[in-house]
């Protein structure tokens, strides 16, 4: 009886494995990631890659002679801004999600972000997006309204190392390389961040942050860069990824010893 049974269990374990293969095939991509690759695997573009929207898609093109590399589609979302930077095309969805996408031909061996293969064959490229953040309370206030979608998303920085996401309420800003958040801005109470309203002067995002008082003209306005709030003897935490040298003036400030 003993034998008939263990028979019984290996002959249902054989016939699972099809099934189990099936299922992991079908699993749907996280977020409801799909890439499609129009280039020939490994075929290197006439030109320079450009990326934009366009439809329901994040798209990357040959400047060139405008023939399609690839597009990334979320679901049922949509991008409504996207801003570059290098290897990098950050996205904000209708949803409120930001994604950053990579951009270069060849991601092998990267170690972070959602690996999608592409194309057909086992040397086709491979494209992932890098991160996904999903900022509170920015998909309510973008539905219906997809124009907001204009200066939510900024650069902080002339590499585009932090990328910052504002909102009425806050600024979130995130460090490009992983999507690690960096720091929060909160707008104060009776305060509204408007991204419509930003300007860019000297390494400096300028945002506009009306408040119902007009007793001071200066809450009215909020000055940022990559390392957060510009205030008189500040002292930040800085942005660098863990083991690199902080080449962006960030740190505490410590007196040598007298």
């Amino acid at each position: 009886m003993d034998r008939t049974r263990l028979a019984l269990t290996a002959v249902a374990a054989v016939l699972a494995l099809p099934l189990v293969t099936a299922a992991q095939h079908t699993r749907p991509a996280p977020y409801g990631d799909r890439f499609a690759t129009f280039a020939a695997p490994g075929a290197p573009a006439a030109g320079p890659v450009g990326v934009r929207i366009r439809g329901a898609a994040v798209e990357a093109y040959d400047r060139v002679t405008g023939a399609r590399e690839w597009a990334y589609t979320r679901g049922d979302s949509r991008p409504l801004a996207l801003r570059r930077a290098p290897g990098h095309a950050v996205a904000l969805w209708a949803d409120g999600i930001v994604t950053d996408t990579d951009t270069d031909t060849d991601i092998a061996g990267t170690r972070t972000g959602t690996r999608t293969k592409t194309g057909k064959g086992p040397d086709a490229p491979r494209r992932r997006v890098r991160w996904h953040r999903a900022v509170p309370g920015l998909g309510a206030w973008l539905a219906g309204r997809p124009e907001r979608a204009a200066g939510v998303l900024q650069v902080l920085d002339p590499g585009a190392r932090m990328i910052a996401v504002v909102t009425p309420e806050r600024v979130s800003a995130f460090r490009t390389a992983d999507g690690d958040l960096r720091w929060l801005l909160a707008a104060r109470e009776g305060c509204a961040f408007d991204p419509a309203r930003t300007a860019h002067t000297r390494g400096v995002l300028l945002l506009a942050r009306p408040c119902h008082d007009r007793d001071s003209w200066s809450r009215h306005l909020a000055a940022v860069d990559g390392l957060g709030q510009i205030t008189e003897g500040r002292t930040p935490l800085g942005n660098d990824l863990p083991g690199e040298r902080r080449a962006d003036g960030g740190g505490n400030r410590v007196a040598p010893p007298s």
